[in-house]
């Protein structure tokens, strides 16, 4: 007999890290958050990708003065309203490529990407400097996310005119930050068509499953099923293995779109492929039956979540508590509320169930 694709593959040993979990419909808030590691000490290689090694004991100890020296150099800014690049000579024996890395995502943060490109003409100043991809790839990013398509569009081509030859860490940042302009019907048209010309390309610029991941989630946030189908279909005929992003992103495209039986066959799937269930596979699928009031399977499924090594998560409660609200199941949503200070989250109340 075939599976039935409404048997749930749960409880399941679970071993995967939560991912993050964007949500709507808060009924709770709470202050706080985890910030991931700000990455290892690059290592300079001419016109190639800088990769990320795994860190032994004294690659953290320099990664942590990497960072003192870099929140360093931000406060003399900030404090003596210097110009940055007079406080980088005046550290210029001590700075070098891993701090500049830290630099641009700090200034990123702080929105002064302008402050970017003066640290980055700054570093091809220095005898130190060698052009690598891993330094374009960066500010190309840093640039994409601040809504700077042209001057990531402008850092693509002086990479090129540099001697470095992109691969497809460039060119997944390319495609990146053409998905953060304003007029996204061009945006998705940008990236597909960057996506195409890499199938074209040498081996080294050849689409992997951060690709695939980053155009699966931008056609589904956009609502495109074919889209996210053809990118899907397209995939499977490859030598790519899909991720438990890949998973998460073509259930949470069906799930926003109403579509549960496709979403647990995809789930399946997963399951089949020895591809384990994180804590962001159970909240969309808490998050799908509970928008279309399944509070049967809602309810398995966050029971699966309990008896799992995974730990409930503030959108779990989000999820389940607004739409047991909007179902005007009161005593459901408080009852899922204490359970949210049993355990152990600490929950400032930010609006009123309507029951």
């Amino acid at each position: 007999m075939p599976p039935n694709p409404y048997a749930y593959p749960f409880p399941l040993n679970l071993t995967s890290p939560p991912i993050s979990y964007r949500h709507t419909a808060l009924l709770v808030h709470v202050c706080g958050h985890t910030r991931a590691p700000t990455g290892s000490k690059l290592a300079h290689i001419t016109c190639a990708v800088v990769g990320r090694p795994k860190r032994k004991r004294s690659d953290v100890g320099r990664s942590s003065e990497s960072s003192e020296l870099v929140r360093l150099l931000l406060r003399k800014v900030d404090d003596e309203k210097h110009p940055l690049t007079t406080t980088l000579n005046k550290y210029v024996r001590s700075v070098r490529t891993e701090h500049c890395f830290l630099l641009f995502e700090e200034l990123g943060k702080r929105d002064n990407w302008l402050q970017c490109i003066e640290v980055f003409r700054w570093m091809q100043k220095q005898r130190w400097y060698i052009a690598d991809n891993g330094i374009y790839s960066k500010l190309i990013s840093v640039m994409g996310k601040k809504g700077q398509t042209r001057m990531a569009m402008w850092l693509f081509s002086e990479m090129r005119n540099s001697g470095c030859r992109p691969d497809t860490s460039v060119y997944n940042a390319v495609i990146t930050a053409h998905l953060h302009s304003r007029d996204k019907v061009k945006a998705l048209s940008k990236a597909f068509g960057y996506f195409q010309k890499m199938k074209g390309l040498n081996e080294r610029c050849q689409p992997n499953i951060v690709t695939y991941n980053i155009l699966l989630r931008a056609f589904a946030q956009a609502g495109d099923i074919k889209q996210v189908e053809a990118i899907f279909k397209d995939l499977d005929s490859s030598i790519i293995t899909p991720d438990i992003y890949t998973y998460n992103g073509i259930m949470d495209a069906y799930g926003k779109n109403g579509m549960l039986r496709e979403m647990e066959l995809v789930l399946l799937r997963m399951k089949s492929n020895q591809c384990k269930p994180d804590t962001i596979t159970y909240n969309l699928l808490i998050d799908t039956y509970g928008r279309k009031q399944a509070f049967d399977k809602m309810e398995q499924v966050f029971k699966s979540l309990l008896r799992s090594k995974h730990r409930p998560s503030l959108p779990t409660f989000h999820s389940m508590i607004s739409n047991y609200g909007k179902a005007r199941l009161k005593e459901k949503a408080e009852l899922m509320f204490r359970k949210l200070h049993d355990l152990g989250f600490k929950p400032k109340l930010r609006g009123r169930m309507n029951a």
